[in-house]
């Protein structure tokens, strides 16, 4: 089973798998990302043939999103020969709900240069297996493979894989496989129950020095509440290999 089932060159139908963790009669934003993410490249590989790679994938959360059919739309806003950037809008009955700006840039070898001062996390066979449906709902949740460990409050290192597919039918990237769980951050390393306070997120960003690859993609959180109802939560994003890059969430804390 897959998250979302195509209907058209730019709609799509969420399944069960898609039901948010705030609300089951709402979408979890995390597939959308992943969704966008894979529009953007299709619409790339549509148009040039150079394989300029994602380097920073920037969402605005519009609006929640019902169980019910969406469509895209790609723009691109700054063409370039190197450099890119590109606007994709996902939209609901003619409303958008998410909106996302993406950076792509022409690769280049700088194997002698590689490196990153970001600790490791220790990789999935050494962190114990955590059920989050446990603290959450919707059908999102439930897919999610999450080992964990969680070392205080708001602060926690995890693994997460899925057996889904994004898009049914369909052969997705490794980054747009990613992305479709780059939103669970928000949920892993919580600061408070949600029964009691509602933290969620209005935006993500990732910026990347390289593509995650693999199944398995890795988080180290910190969360950060405020004292005027503010919140981030702040994580690098790993691969089996190491970190790949940072991941940052806004969010507005509601008790």
């Amino acid at each position: 089973m897959a998250y979302f089932k195509r209907e058209s060159d730019h709609a799509f139908h969420p399944t069960q798998h898609v039901s948010g963790a705030w609300n089951a009669d709402e979408q979890h934003i995390a597939p959308a990302i992943g969704l966008l993410t894979h529009v953007v490249e299709v619409d790339r590989d549509r148009r040039r043939d150079d394989g300029l790679v994602i380097a920073r994938l920037s969402y605005d959360i519009l609006g929640t999103l019902p169980m019910d059919r969406v469509e895209t739309s790609v723009t691109v806003l700054r063409p370039g020969r190197t450099i890119e950037l590109v606007e994709a809008t996902l939209t609901h009955d003619g409303r958008p709900a998410v909106r996302m700006r993406a950076w792509l840039m022409r690769e280049g070898d700088t194997a002698n240069l590689a490196g990153s001062a970001f600790p490791k996390i220790p990789g999935p066979d050494q962190m114990p297996s955590w059920d989050p449906t446990t603290v959450w709902g919707g059908g999102f949740i439930a897919t999610a493979d999450v080992r964990r460990v969680h070392t205080d409050t708001g602060r926690a290192s995890y693994w997460v894989r899925t057996p889904h597919d994004l898009v049914e039918g369909e052969a997705v990237s490794s980054l747009a496989r990613a992305a479709n769980l780059f939103d669970i951050a928000n949920g892993m390393a919580a600061r408070a129950r949600p029964e009691d306070v509602a933290f969620p997120n209005v935006d993500l960003t990732a910026h990347l020095f390289t593509l995650p690859r693999g199944e398995w993609v890795g988080f180290d959180t910190t969360v950060s509440f405020g004292p005027t109802g503010l919140g981030l939560t702040s994580s690098v994003i790993h691969d089996l290999h190491g970190p790949v890059g940072t991941l940052n969430q806004i969010l507005t804390v509601r008790p």
